[in-house]
């Protein structure tokens, strides 16, 4: 089994964590979050230092261990420094344009998409002559900024011939070989 549910979680400075049965709430300089987790876990916070010890050495407490420590430190670093995702638009005449959490894109069907983005998050559209249009959205909850993204990328999803479509900034598309020439 993994070993992530072993290593300690550093806070920074500037952010308050309050560990009450079951439930741990953060809050920093970008905002306030808070995670629920089985109450047979405990969570001990000394100092600068957040750790999580587990019941039993069963499988499935050891594996619940491993993720409760990843999202307890998705927590502790969205709160104090936020997350952020970059998409960019590959495409002829795929735009994208906002106007606050109101994002329009234009990806090659017969009408513009319209996506309400969730008021936690904050959006910035950039499109720059002779690159590819870019969409930057920040916040402190990993969880909703990954559901939004995915969402976005459900608008268009990149095919393997071309590489169009919506993609994340620096994934790389295994492109397949298109036709070949008859004989």
């Amino acid at each position: 089994m993994s070993r992530v549910g072993k290593a300690p979680i550093s806070i920074p400075k500037g952010t308050e964590v309050k560990v009450a049965p079951g439930m741990v709430t953060a809050k920093g300089p970008k905002g306030e979050l808070s995670q629920e987790f089985p109450a047979t876990f405990e969570v001990k916070v000394e100092e600068d230092m957040m750790t999580i010890h587990r019941p039993s050495d069963s499988k499935q407490d050891k594996s619940l261990h491993g993720l409760y420590r990843s999202l307890l430190n998705n927590l502790i670093v969205g709160v104090s420094e936020g997350h952020s995702v970059n998409q960019e638009l590959v495409g002829v005449g795929y735009k994208v344009s906002n106007q606050g959490n109101l994002v329009e894109f234009v990806v090659g069907y017969s009408h513009k998409i319209l996506l309400q983005v969730p008021s936690e998050i904050s959006v910035v559209t950039e499109t720059v002559k002779g690159k590819n249009p870019n969409i930057t959205m920040t916040c402190c909850d990993k969880q909703l900024l990954g559901q939004v993204a995915a969402k976005i990328r459900s608008f268009r999803k990149p095919e393997p011939y071309k590489g169009k479509g919506i993609k994340f900034a620096g994934e790389v598309l295994r492109k397949k070989a298109g036709k070949s020439a008859g004989k």
